[in-house]
């Protein structure tokens, strides 16, 4: 959120895909692994891995056809996945097949993966036995190879904060001003690099998530802000801050879900679905 971290960036970072991932049948906490960004080893499978690290941190450049707005994978799993408290994908192949209260069945990865592909990418859902999806499920798996299947790792998800303050919303546009604006635009649109790919994503607008993604959602879009942002000083905003400043972001225009009326079947629904 502060111009000088821009110069700091290794990674896409801000909000976007895979929000709900907090949610999981698994409760039991162990210490983490090593979340940081592990060399791919020289096997059969390399390339594979390889190219899903690519696939999810250059996801609109590399498949634009299935990508509806400008964000990346990374633009919420920071770290290329390994980032604590924000949607880390250590772990994650393990407890799937999971079920979903969203549309009430057990979803495999590759349909989870695709769910955020229609809803915070807002586009289209890779072929389920495609390359592209094969690559970016090796990269998960590459990822959660020291963790045991079913067991949830620490930081899985976002940290959501309990108890929720009530929002003021005002307030979170004055400090979307003050601390966000700088990196993600005062038109929320987000800051480009020289080869047209987002280095700060956008908040709202055209390039950003739809109504129909778990960062849509206050809970979630709170969590993320006060587990990450601003950038490399994730924790500094108080709780009611991170409230305040998520407030005003999800409820600036974006692109809609066609069919968002066919979620939670059988009902479940949150407080803070936006629909």
């Amino acid at each position: 959120m502060f111009r000088s971290a821009l110069r700091k960036a290794s990674v896409l970072v801000g909000f976007g895909l895979g929000a709900a991932l907090a949610s999981c049948g698994h409760r039991e906490t162990k210490p983490a692994p090593e979340l940081e960004a592990r060399p791919a080893p020289v096997t059969s499978e390399s390339d594979a891995i390889r190219r899903g690290k690519l696939l999810v941190s250059r996801t609109k450049e590399e498949l634009p056809g299935h990508v509806g707005n400008g964000l990346h994978c990374t633009s919420c799993h920071l770290k290329d996945g390994t980032q604590k408290n924000a949607g880390p994908w250590v772990g994650l192949v393990g407890m799937f097949p999971e079920y979903r209260a969203r549309n009430a069945k057990k979803n495999t990865i590759e349909e989870r993966v695709n769910d955020c592909f229609e809803r915070s990418m807002n586009g289209k859902p890779l072929p389920t036995d495609g390359p592209e999806m094969t690559a970016i499920v090796a990269y998960m798996k590459f990822l959660s190879k020291d963790v045991p299947p079913g067991r949830e790792v620490e930081g899985r998800g976002f940290a959501r904060i309990k108890p929720a303050p009530t929002p003021n919303r005002e307030h979170g546009k004055e400090l979307y001003a003050t601390r966000c604006a700088s990196c993600h635009g005062a038109d929320g649109a987000g800051i480009t690099g020289p080869d047209g790919a987002y280095v700060f994503p956008a908040l709202w607008g055209d390039r950003s998530f739809n109504i129909g993604a778990g960062m849509a959602r206050l809970h979630t879009a709170a969590a993320f802000v006060k587990g990450n942002m601003p950038l490399g000083q994730g924790g500094t905003l108080s709780d009611q801050d991170a409230y305040d400043i998520a407030d005003w972001f999800i409820h600036q225009p974006r692109p809609d879900l066609p069919g968002k009326e066919k979620d939670w079947p059988n009902g479940g629904k949150p407080d803070d679905a936006r629909y």
